[in-house]
């Protein structure tokens, strides 16, 4: 399935603070990497003129001086190994005191992104999934929706939208309680999302109506999502609750709006509930109502 083009950003906008912070924690990284190599880097020369100095030491004649002012050279030599020693971990306490405070600053800044990554999906949960479900709630449904139809007009791809309706769903709550119901609502959306493709959008429209979106799916291939959906059963207080449904289903035709293909399918779904009344419950999936004549 082609995905939609994506959307360019206009030049005027103004940047994204979260991306500015991002990439501050970039350069911070990239700040201590530097420090940290410096001062492995010194700490490696500081022994390597320590391990010449040692040398030197240990062999006197590679000074190339008289017997007399070797004691001379020897104190200076070892006052200055002694006064590079010191410059050295003056120096490195520096570079950890460094370090230590840009780790701090990321921990800090890192938390701060930590929370805000976690109020966002609390934000996109609130306002883009059902919270009983999981499943998309209406609004993104409908967006979505549009979305599909713009997609099958761009580049004549097949779309189908399947309405689910649950059966006896108020018995249940009578009879076991709300907690019944909810628990029935839920193991629906979760064998719903089940049966159903990756590129495929489920939808509760509230109470026990649910949509799904069906991209690349033409109308005579939802039977094989309905069929993943049958046998379903609850338990309640020790009882066995089979959880059925009406369904209607309506395929794109190429012109028609979101508010028409929903009708024709909701139109679809009627005629399923009545069929199954008619037939003492016995539902046979009745055929789609067709589009009209344009």
């Amino acid at each position: 399935m082609e995905e939609a083009p994506s959307t360019k950003v206009h030049e005027s906008l103004p940047p994204d603070p979260w991306l500015t912070r991002a990439n501050e924690i970039r350069t911070s990284l990239k700040s201590l990497d530097r420090k940290q190599w410096w001062m492995w880097s010194s700490a490696v020369l500081i022994i390597l003129l320590l391990t010449i100095g040692v040398a030197s030491f240990s062999f006197p004649w590679l000074l190339r001086t008289g017997e007399g002012n070797y004691s001379f050279y020897l104190s200076q030599a070892v006052r200055g190994l002694v006064g590079l020693v010191l410059i050295f971990s003056v120096y490195s306490v520096y570079q950890q005191t460094q370090i230590n405070r840009i780790r701090g600053q990321l921990a800090d800044q890192m938390e701060s992104v930590a929370k805000v990554e976690l109020l966002t999906e609390e934000v996109y949960k609130l306002a883009v999934l059902d919270p009983l479900t999981n499943l998309h709630n209406r609004r993104s449904g409908e967006q979505r929706l549009f979305e599909e139809i713009a997609r099958s007009r761009r580049h004549s791809r097949p779309l189908t939208t399947l309405l689910l309706d649950l059966d006896d769903l108020k018995q249940c709550n009578d009879k076991f309680g709300h907690d019944a119901g909810d628990m029935m609502i839920r193991a629906f959306a979760d064998c719903l999302k089940r049966a159903i493709r990756g590129s495929d959008l489920a939808v509760r429209l509230g109470g026990d109506e649910f949509m799904v979106i069906l991209p690349e799916c033409r109308a005579e291939e939802v039977r094989h999502v309905l069929g993943r959906l049958q046998g379903l059963e609850i338990e309640c207080t020790g009882e066995k609750v089979s959880v059925n449904f009406a369904c209607g289903w309506a395929d794109y035709q190429p012109g028609e709006s979101a508010q028409e293909l929903l009708k024709r399918a909701d139109e679809a779904l009627y005629t399923d509930k009545r069929s199954a009344k008619d037939s003492s419950g016995f539902r046979r999936f009745t055929s789609p109502v067709p589009a009209p004549v344009r």
